[in-house]
This record gives structure tokens, C-alpha cells and sequence, in this order.
């Protein structure tokens, strides 16, 4: 077989592949209407507290997140407790979860959609209405706990997209 021939065909069946087409999100976090502002990469942890359930059992309950917001490998913000997001700019949101969806694997927590419930400043996340957490990676924990009032934190990264109402 000629280099031609074996450079041309593989590069003929990625060029083919519909692999670069983007998986529509699950209808429960779709945001349709809405125009993507900003996405960004988050790597941090989800905090989770011992604690007695209504029956009295003691399990584990998620806490707070606390992640450092990336653009193109550069930390631009954080997202914190609320749940909150505040970019370098001082431009800050607040959501309210209003869907969700599984995440790829067992491991992962939920994909969310959030709808904007408070913001502040003129910056970048001014204006945004919808944030939707996709692509989660870690940060479930399951299993019992022994020490009311005992914290464990759970690795785990996501992408946040910010979007705004047309």
C-alpha cells in the first residue's frame, strides 16, 4: 500500500466520523431558548458531613462544593456554597437546581440545570439565567458513616456552562 493511501484512508474516516458531532444533553437539563455565554472546566472536591438521617441512622449528606473554575488551564473563578460561581471579574451567580440527570457512570454525581436566583456585579456572568453542570467525573460518595459530625471530601471535575435567555 502506497503512504498516499495509508495517510488518505484514515484520514477520510475521521473527517466521516460523526464522533465530533455534540450528544445532545438529557431533556431534564436541556436549555432551549437560551444562548451559551461561557463554559468553564471545574476541579475541586464535594463535601459531604456525617450525619443522622430522619430515622436516625447516621449516612452521609452532601455539604458544599468547592472547585476552582478553568478556562484553557488558567483559574478564572471558583464555585463555592450557595450553589455559587464567581469569576475573576467579580461577576457572581447563585443557582437553584431544577433538573437533573445521571451522570456517565456510578460514580459520578448528577448532571444539573440551575436556574440563576441572584446574581451581582457587570461582569461576564451578568445577566446569565441558566447554568448547567455536564460532564461529571467523581464526586459521589456512598457507604456508611460512623462519626456524626465527621467531613469527607470527594474528588471530582465538571463543566459548568453559563447560558443567558435570547
Amino acid at each position: 500500500m502506497s503512504l498516499l493511501k495509508k495517510i488518505a484512508l484514515p484520514v477520510f474516516c475521521l473527517a466521516a466520523s460523526p464522533a465530533s458531532a455534540q450528544t445532545p444533553l438529557p431533556e431534564a437539563i436541556a436549555a432551549s431558548g437560551e444562548t451559551v455565554v461561557l463554559t468553564l472546566h471545574a476541579e475541586g472536591a464535594q463535601i459531604y458531613e456525617c450525619k443522622a438521617s430522619s430515622e436516625g441512622k447516621l449516612a452521609w449528606a452532601f455539604r458544599e462544593p468547592i472547585a476552582t473554575l478553568l478556562l484553557d488551564g488558567k483559574t478564572v473563578g471558583r464555585h463555592y456554597a450557595g450553589p455559587s460561581w464567581e469569576h475573576i471579574d467579580s461577576s457572581a451567580v447563585v443557582g437553584k437546581a431544577v433538573g437533573n440527570a445521571p451522570g456517565a457512570s456510578a460514580n459520578d454525581i448528577p448532571l444539573l440545570k440551575l436556574t440563576v436566583t441572584a446574581g451581582r456585579g457587570t461582569g461576564i456572568l451578568s445577566g446569565v439565567t441558566t447554568v448547567q453542570r455536564i460532564n461529571t467525573v467523581g464526586g459521589k460518595l456512598e457507604g456508611a458513616c460512623d462519626n456524626a459530625g465527621s467531613f469527607r471530601n470527594v474528588p471530582y471535575s465538571a463543566d459548568y456552562v453559563f447560558l443567558r435567555r435570547r
